[in-house]
């Protein structure tokens, strides 16, 4: 009987990364590919689950790498992880973005689309864009931790980790977070 099994994001480094990270620190684009390599589609879904489209999630995160690169040899690997390290990167683009887009309307915001992840037997467009606009009404913490947990699959170590929290206050706020998301969902539907 075969099963598929979501293995969860490993709490330790890929191997050799350690070896990668310092030569990318020294300008070897090489070690930097393998990193790119690495980290490319977790930056990607990172970026997708809070933007409008999957242009702007692409044009992000090629931003986020070219930063990355620009800013290697300033990682400095005792004080954070180079996964935390990324991520930040991405986290800061992401609030960049917003601070400085004019607002407008595409023809793809009028249509919700569907999650990349999901599956299209199990998924209704609606629902998904009910609970993107609720999770828009929550607290920045709040819904910062429920997209990493259960959009990009992070433990409650690495979303502490990321955001420079204990996983006591990570759990905290994701109690909060989902119990907010139930009552909006709920006042929505009357």
């Amino acid at each position: 009987m075969s099963r598929s099994v979501q293995t969860p994001i490993a709490l330790a480094p890929p191997a050799g990364e350690a070896q990668r990270v310092r030569r990318a620190s020294q300008g070897d684009p090489e070690a930097f590919a393998g990193l790119y390599e690495t980290y490319l589609g977790r930056v990607f879904r990172f970026v997708a689950a809070r933007v409008e489209d999957d242009a702007a999630a692409e044009d992000l995160t090629a931003r986020v790498f070219m930063k990355a690169w620009d800013h290697m040899p300033r990682y400095r690997p005792g004080e954070a992880p180079f996964a935390a390290w990324l991520f930040r990167i991405a986290r800061n683009a992401v609030i960049d973005h917003y601070r400085t887009r004019r607002p407008t309307i595409s023809f793809e915001t009028l249509r919700p689309r569907p999650d990349p992840a999901a599956n299209p037997a199990d998924h209704d467009p609606l629902e998904a864009e009910r609970v993107r606009a609720a999770l828009r009404r929550l607290t920045p913490d709040q819904r910062e931790v429920l997209t990493l947990r259960f959009f990009d699959g992070m433990s409650t170590e690495e979303i502490g980790r990321h955001l420079g929290k204990r996983p006591g206050a990570i759990r905290a706020l994701q109690l909060r977070g989902l119990r907010a998301l139930a009552e909006e969902l709920e006042t929505e539907h009357g």
